[in-house]
C-alpha cells in the first residue's frame, strides 16, 4: 500500500464572485489543480516539477488541509484525509510536515530557535524543560547547526541556516511524510548544494518519504526517485527519474529538458520547440492544455482532453499522440 495516494485532486478558484464582476467579465474559474492523481511509496521521494503557476504548491496545501479541495480524494496510510474531522487534522499534521520556500517568512521573528523547534515537541509529545532543550540540540545537530544556536533569533542566521532550522522543526514531530515546497529556490547556488546534500543524508539515515516540489529539473533529478511533471494544473507525465531524463515521452517534458542549459548535448537531439506563452488555467479549453503550444498536436487535441495512461511499464503520459 502506498503511504500517500492522491486521486483526482481538484482545486478551482472563482475569480468573479460578485454580480458586477460576472456582468463585466463573465464567469472566470481558475483551475489551479485539475483532477491530478499520483502515489508515493514509503521510503521514496516523488519530485513534482513544472513552471511557476502550474499548481505544485497548491497541491501541497491541499494534501495538508491548509486549503479545502473542490473535488478528489487523498489517502494517507489508507485514511481519507479530506473527510477527516477538524479535531483529527492536528494528528495528521504531526505525521505530514512542510518545509516552506521562504525560510525567513516561515519562522517567527520574535521567537528563538529553542521555541521554534521545541514547540512541536511540547504540543505533540509534552516535552518540556531540560528534556526539550536536549532534544532541540539533537535536532540542530542532525541538520548541521550548533548547540549555541538555540538562543538566537531567525534574523541572526543566513538563508541556508534558516532553512536548516525549518527542516529541524519539520523533523521534530518524527513525521512519516515531509513535503518540501521549493526549499532551495530562494538560496544561493552554493547553499542550495549544501541543503540538498542534507536532504540526501536525511533520506539515507532516516528513510524519509518526501514530496519534493521544484521548478528546477537538476534539483529534482538529484533528489527524487519518481518525477511528476505538471502544466497549467494538469499532470502530464509520471515516471522514474531515469526514464524522465533518458526517454521523456510528453512534448512538454521534452521541452523542459531541452531548455535546461546544463544537460548533455544528447538533449539537443530531442529538443521540442514549444511556441507561445504559458497557458493560464483560467476557463481553459476542453482539450489538452498544451495544445496551442504543442508541435505534435492534432485536431482532436483541441476538443478531447488526454488522460494519464501507462504507456510503457509504469511510465504514465497524458498525450493522444504518444
Amino acid at each position: 500500500m502506498s503511504l500517500l495516494e492522491v486521486k483526482n485532486l481538484t482545486k478551482y478558484f472563482d475569480l468573479s464572485p460578485g454580480l458586477v464582476s460576472r456582468w463585466l467579465y463573465g464567469e472566470r474559474i481558475l483551475k489551479a489543480v485539475d483532477h491530478i492523481s499520483f502515489s508515493i511509496e514509503e521510503g521514496t521521494t516523488l519530485g513534482l516539477v513544472g513552471e511557476s503557476g502550474c499548481g505544485k504548491s497548491t497541491t501541497a496545501r491541499l494534501i495538508t488541509r491548509l486549503i479545502p479541495a473542490t473535488e478528489g480524494e487523498v489517502y494517507f496510510q489508507g485514511q481519507a484525509v479530506l473527510s477527516l474531522p477538524k479535531k483529527e487534522v492536528r494528528g495528521l499534521r504531526r505525521d505530514i510536515q512542510l518545509v516552506f520556500q521562504d525560510p525567513y517568512a516561515s519562522l517567527n521573528p520574535r521567537m528563538r530557535v529553542l521555541e521554534i523547534v521545541g514547540r512541536p515537541l511540547t504540543l505533540y509529545f509534552g516535552v518540556k524543560g531540560q528534556k526539550r532543550v536536549d532534544r532541540v540540540a539533537e535536532l540542530l545537530a542532525v541538520v548541521g547547526l550548533q548547540p549555541d544556536h538555540l538562543y538566537r533569533y531567525p534574523h541572526e542566521f543566513s538563508g541556508g541556516q534558516r532553512q536548516r532550522i525549518g527542516i529541524a522543526r519539520a523533523l521534530a514531530t518524527r513525521p512519516k511524510l515531509i513535503i518540501a515546497d521549493e526549499p532551495v529556490s530562494s538560496l544561493d547556488v552554493s547553499v542550495q548544494a549544501q541543503v540538498l546534500n542534507l536532504f540526501k543524508k536525511l533520506q539515507r539515515e532516516l528513510k524519509l518519504t518526501m514530496l519534493f516540489i521544484s521548478h528546477d529539473l537538476n534539483v529534482v533529478g538529484y533528489i527524487a526517485d519518481i518525477v511528476g511533471v505538471m502544466y497549467a494544473g494538469k499532470m502530464m507525465e509520471i515516471a522514474s527519474v531515469k526514464e524522465i531524463f533518458s526517454t521523456p515521452l510528453h512534448p512538454y517534458t521534452r521541452g523542459l529538458l531541452a531548455s535546461n542549459p546544463t544537460l548533455s548535448t544528447f538533449m539537443e537531439k530531442i529538443q521540442t520547440h514549444l511556441k507561445g506563452e504559458i497557458a493560464l488555467p483560467i476557463n481553459p479549453p476542453t482539450g489538452c492544455r498544451l495544445e496551442p503550444r504543442c508541435p505534435i498536436r492534432v485536431e482532436r487535441c483541441k476538443f478531447i482532453e488526454p488522460i494519464l495512461e501507462d504507456k510503457h511499464s509504469h511510465h504514465w503520459v497524458a498525450c493522444h499522440e504518444i
